[in-house]
């Protein structure tokens, strides 16, 4: 069975096309490699012993999707990543993730109209929530004006999926995770940002390698125990997982709705010094951090309620926030060698 996965070179991506070929799919991935390396088809083929089919493709590019489709007519599903992601970038240059996240989620689902049964599954993001007035967060609180324009393209293509499924034979679910982080145990894959990273991780361990001087903790005076914003950290192999299992929901019909969301997070939350703290604890060294101004566009707290996704996708989190950081660090410290 032939599963499409767009920003398959990507961090959370790779991560889901080894556990889609661990289960016995065929993938093809596209990606335009501009926040990815195709090296990273190696690390898929050393884990899996599977090199997906790939293509290079800008998905903004319509002829080219359209293209795609015409050679991979038989494509049982779509898992669609591909997508710009950092929040304080999308403040300063709106426009590129208007046209990078919207265009190409346009492009594909019209393809995919064409299909007498599609399956999509669609990367979206906790930031459809802006600052929740309660915690956790369950799927029925209310969508707020977003933050930022990353998280304004979520909840457009939220609504475009959501209008277009009214009219068209697409099932979709709607994968709204909280803080991906980590990286695959076998440290083949991993998160690979290209120049500063906008995500706390990859920071925390880009100046534990010396790629970086010092840490940034964006503001300390937060209405949070101890001043720095909380996030819900969830594992990216575990993430990766939930996209599967969501995937065969749909592939054997089970879906209720046409259009069904679930939360993908740990349940808990973790602020920015906690967090620091647990790096400290699993790698033996000190961090060296600064205290410097709140950033645009970051809300105070976010952690996920994830019991439908436990009960009615059947999936749960596994991994702890030391493991996670422990892979994210093993993976750091590989690429440095």
């Amino acid at each position: 069975m032939k599963i499409l996965v767009t920003g398959g070179l990507g961090f959370i991506g790779s991560h889901t096309v080894v556990e889609l070929q661990n289960e016995g799919f065929e993938v093809v991935a596209i990606d335009n490699l501009s926040n990815s390396s195709i090296e990273v088809l190696d690390g898929i083929e050393k884990i899996t012993g599977k090199k997906p089919i790939f293509e290079n493709i800008d998905l903004r590019d319509k002829s080219a999707v359209q293209n795609f489709f015409k050679a991979h007519h038989n494509v049982a599903g779509v898992i669609h990543f591909a997508a710009s992601k950092a929040v304080g970038e999308s403040v300063e240059n709106p426009l590129l993730y208007y046209e990078n996240n919207i265009n190409s989620l346009v492009y594909l689902l019209q393809e995919l109209i064409n299909l007498p049964d599609a399956n999509f599954i669609f990367s979206s993001s906790c930031t459809v929530y802006g600052q929740a007035e309660r915690m956790p967060i369950t799927e029925n609180a209310a969508v707020q004006p977003a933050n930022s324009p990353y998280g304004n393209t979520k909840q457009i293509g939220e609504e475009i999926i959501t209008d277009v499924a009214k009219v068209a034979n697409i099932n979709s679910i709607l994968l709204r995770y909280f803080n991906p982080i980590g990286a695959h145990a076998s440290g083949e894959i991993g998160e690979l940002p290209i120049g500063v990273p906008q995500n706390l991780v990859p920071f925390i361990t880009q100046t534990a390698s010396g790629v970086r001087k010092e840490l940034s903790v964006y503001g300390n005076d937060y209405p949070t125990p101890d001043g720095t914003c909380i996030r819900d950290y969830i594992h990216v192999v575990d993430l990766a997982k939930a996209h599967v299992i969501a995937l065969q929901r749909l592939l054997n019909k089970q879906n209720l709705e046409k259009v069904e969301i679930f939360n993908l997070g740990t349940g808990t939350g973790s602020s920015v010094l906690e967090v620091i703290a647990a790096f400290e604890k699993i790698s033996g060294q000190k961090l060296p951090y600064k205290i410097v101004e709140r950033r645009s566009g970051d809300v105070i707290s976010a952690y996920a309620n994830t019991d439908k996704a436990n009960t009615v996708l059947g999936w749960k989190s596994e991994l702890s926030l030391e493991e996670a950081l422990s892979s994210a660090w093993k993976w750091e410290q590989k690429i440095r060698d």
